[in-house]
């Protein structure tokens, strides 16, 4: 049993170290696809948000107005605030990126994604770097674990300097309201987890004006560039 148990071990061993060329080979054309397309804009939000709903229509106009300043359009590819994304960017004529992953619940990638512009991961970590390296800012609308896990990354990576800073809004403020009481109570008044200056590393909209407002007012100071 022992020797079963060693075996095993050390086969598993084995398939972690080809395993890396496999995680190189997702870094090397991810970086070489996205660093050709310029400037975007990663747009987040939940798969499950039906075409009917406030939030995907709001996706469509912001993307449609993102790529008109002449941004390019990042999302994760899927259904939901990610099809209205490419959708809003599809119809202006902008650039329509999907970086796509196979989940169980999610259906196949949107039909909105330029095709030369459609890349497929097995690694959720190499999509996020794909997702923080060349956005210059990211939008963010109600969404579940996946999109707050990409929110709060991103914030924690700008807050410890890891990454350049660039401009995070969270659409919605009905939605998001809840989240910020409790990290302003309970993360920097309570507890001084935070610094008070971290609530400054984003911003509330909820218009499609406010969004690109925030977006412009940075970018009038900040020139564009990969974010690490």
């Amino acid at each position: 049993m022992k020797e079963d148990k060693n075996k095993k071990w050390n086969e598993a061993k084995t398939n972690d170290s080809w395993s890396i060329f496999k995680i190189m080979g997702e870094f090397v054309e991810g970086y070489e696809k996205l660093s050709a397309i310029g400037p975007c804009i990663s747009i987040f939000g939940s798969a499950r948000t039906k075409p009917d709903n406030k939030y995907y229509k709001l996706a469509d106009e912001i993307a449609a107005e993102i790529v008109s300043r002449g941004y390019g359009v990042i999302t994760g590819g899927g259904p939901g605030i990610m099809e209205a994304a490419n959708k809003g960017a599809n119809k202006k004529k902008g650039k329509s990126v999907g970086l796509c992953i196979d989940l169980p619940f999610e259906e196949a990638s949107n039909k909105f994604i330029d095709k030369d512009k459609q890349l497929s991961f097995d690694y959720f970590f190499v999509r996020k770097v794909m997702f923080l390296k060349y956005a210059q800012g990211f939008v963010v609308l109600p969404g579940g674990f996946g999109t707050l896990d990409e929110l709060f990354e991103a914030i924690n990576l700008i807050q410890t300097n890891k990454v350049e800073k660039f401009p995070i809004i969270l659409v919605g403020s009905e939605y998001w309201e809840g989240i910020i009481d409790w990290i302003k109570k309970t993360l920097l008044l309570e507890n001084n987890h935070i610094s008070k200056e971290d609530l400054d590393l984003f911003k509330i909209a909820d218009t499609k004006e406010e969004v690109i407002d925030f977006l412009e007012e940075f970018h009038n100071n900040y020139k564009f560039s990969p974010n690490f």
